[in-house]
């Protein structure tokens, strides 16, 4: 899967008292909320489930049925979260089908924790980025010699 994530640099939310409004803020700045796009599915997908209860697996079935919207909406903003490396999915045994299904849950079950995924991966795109621009640095220069 590729990693993708906006990077800005933003002063850190620490003021902010209500966890609501600094969690919003913060999903805005990695990109995971899009701006003037309605927050509210993602938002809950993210904070409700994920944040509130880091430890629990959740089945795609519950998460629609929970927000009552569709199975392709709530994978369309697993995906971005599995984009970010912080969401993990795992195979849990479902009493009602009685198979083993596939869940998803918060990495480590902290989000503190999943986060260094997020910066090893920032890492390694910047490492990227500036082997490119070595490489681009050395073109110039042999297309002036």
């Amino acid at each position: 899967m590729t990693f993708e994530m906006q990077v800005v640099s933003n002063t850190p939310l620490t003021g902010e008292e209500d966890f609501d409004t600094a969690a919003k803020m913060f999903f805005e700045q990695i990109g995971y909320l899009s701006k003037g796009s309605d927050p509210t599915i993602p938002y809950k997908i993210f904070a409700d489930f994920f944040l509130k209860h880091p430890m629990k697996a959740w089945f795609v079935d519950d998460i629609a049925a929970t927000l009552k919207t569709s199975r392709p909406t709530v994978y369309r903003h697993l995906n971005k979260l599995k984009g970010f490396d912080i969401l993990e999915e795992v195979s849990v045994f479902d009493e009602i089908t009685k198979q083993q299904k596939k869940a998803y849950r918060l990495r480590y079950g902290s989000f503190q924790k999943a986060w260094n995924f997020v910066e090893a991966h920032i890492k390694v795109a910047v490492e990227n980025y500036g082997k490119t621009v070595e490489h681009l640095q050395k073109l110039i220069e042999t297309k002036r010699k």
